[in-house]
């Protein structure tokens, strides 16, 4: 792999959305979602996958959750790949996993968020 892949949860409305943005930022990644492609072989963690964004790095490595945003802004311009090694510093990384983790269990409620969204209903 060339190139690093984003994966999001094609059912959630928010999480598409989002995908959809994010290449706008300039990152220099590949998109799918979790449910086409094979997770196994990628090495990620399906039911980690369905409520952590998972980025499989193009050496394998799979990172999730804020670490896998701060890789992809990583493969930005800049100012993207500072703000990247800035999540992933302290203080900033633990910051940035709430941050990440309260998105995550309320993306049904953003915008572009549906009740398909709910990660208590996987």
């Amino acid at each position: 792999m060339e190139r690093g892949l984003m994966l999001n949860d094609g059912d959630c409305g928010f999480c598409m959305r989002t995908a959809a943005l994010v290449p706008r930022l300039g990152v220099d990644i590949d998109s799918s979602t979790i449910q086409a492609v094979d997770l196994a072989a990628l090495g990620v963690d399906a039911e980690r996958a369905v409520v952590e964004m998972p980025y499989v790095h193009p050496d394998g490595r799979v990172d999730y959750g804020h670490r896998a945003f701060a890789a992809i802004l990583g493969t930005g311009p800049l100012p993207w790949r500072v703000v990247g090694r800035l999540m992933r510093t302290w203080p900033i990384d633990p910051l940035a996993r709430r941050v990440y983790h309260w998105i995550a269990a309320n993306r049904s409620r953003l915008p572009g968020g549906t009740p398909a969204c709910a990660i208590d209903q996987r």
